[in-house]
C-alpha cells in the first residue's frame, strides 16, 4: 500500500508539463488533459484526430530543448500557457491558434530534424506513446534507485509520468502487470512496462542532455524500462495524498 505523491498532465505531447492536485479519471480514457494535442512535423503521416505513433511528432527524444517547457491549462477557456527558460511566455488557444505555437517553438528545434508544422488534436484516446488510452504510473522508489546508481539527485519530471506513488519497493510496479491498482475512488488495470527513450536524458530545467538515464537503466538494472502503463477500469476521483493499493 502506498500514497499518491504527485499528479502531472502534459496537454501537448512533448511540449510542456503541469502539476495538478486532483483529477477525475474516466473509464477507458487517458489522464484528463493529457496529450490532448501533438505537434506534427513535416514528415508526419497523420493529420490528427486519431492516435498515431510518436515518430509522426516533434518530441524531446529528437529535440531535447522541448523537455524544459512547462504548461498551464485554463480549463474554462481551453487556452494553454507555455513557458521555457529561453523563450517568452506564450498563451494561445490550441483549437484556433496552433500557428502561434509553431512559431514560438521554432528556435528550440534542431536544424537537422524535421521541422514542426502543425498542432493536431489527438482524438478521444489522447496521443500517448501507447496505442491505447494509457496512464503512466511511476514510483518514487524506482526513481531513487536510479538516483542511487547515478550518485546524485535527478528530477522526477524527466520521466513525464501522470501518477507518482510513494511507499512501494523499487521496481515493484513491474509485478503489477495484469493486476488492478486502486487509487482513491478509481481503479486502473496495469498493462505493460514503459520502455524509455532519449527524452529522459534531457534536463527538464534547461532542456540540455546531461544524464545517461538509458545507460544507467541498461547497465545497472538490465532493462530500459521505467514505470508502467495502466488503463482506467473504474471511474473515480484521485488526489495527491490518496491511498494506492494493489487488489
Amino acid at each position: 500500500m502506498g500514497l499518491v505523491k504527485a499528479l502531472w498532465r502534459h496537454p501537448i505531447k512533448a511540449h510542456g508539463r503541469e502539476s495538478v492536485g486532483h483529477v477525475s479519471l474516466v473509464e477507458g480514457q487517458t489522464f484528463p488533459w493529457d496529450r490532448r494535442y501533438a505537434v506534427a512535423h513535416e514528415a508526419a503521416k497523420t493529420s490528427g484526430g486519431e492516435w498515431a505513433a510518436c515518430a509522426n511528432f516533434s518530441r524531446a527524444a529528437k529535440a531535447p530543448a522541448l523537455q524544459a517547457i512547462t504548461a498551464k491549462v485554463d480549463e474554462a477557456t481551453g487556452k494553454i500557457t507555455l513557458q521555457h527558460p529561453d523563450l517568452w511566455e506564450l498563451t494561445f488557444d490550441p483549437e484556433t491558434q496552433g500557428d502561434k505555437l509553431i512559431h514560438w517553438v521554432r528556435p528550440l528545434m534542431p536544424a537537422d530534424r524535421a521541422a514542426s508544422t502543425k498542432l493536431v488534436p489527438a482524438g478521444e484516446n489522447g496521443m500517448t506513446d501507447s496505442p491505447f488510452a494509457s496512464i503512466a504510473i511511476h514510483t518514487t522508489a524506482s526513481h531513487r534507485a536510479v538516483e542511487g546508481r547515478l550518485g546524485r539527485p535527478l528530477s522526477t519530471e524527466r520521466w513525464r509520468g501522470n501518477i507518482w506513488l510513494d511507499g512501494f519497493a523499487p521496481w515493484e510496479e513491474f509485478d503489477w502487470i495484469g493486476k488492478t491498482l486502486r487509487i482513491g475512488a478509481a481503479e486502473i488495470e496495469i498493462r505493460e512496462r514503459i520502455t524509455r527513450c532519449l527524452a529522459t536524458t534531457a534536463n527538464p530545467d534547461t532542456g540540455h542532455r546531461d544524464t545517461d538515464t538509458l545507460g544507467v537503466l541498461n547497465d545497472s538494472f538490465g532493462h530500459q524500462d521505467f514505470g508502467v502503463y495502466g488503463v482506467v477500469t473504474k471511474s473515480g476521483d484521485i488526489s495527491v495524498g490518496d491511498i494506492a493499493e494493489v487488489l
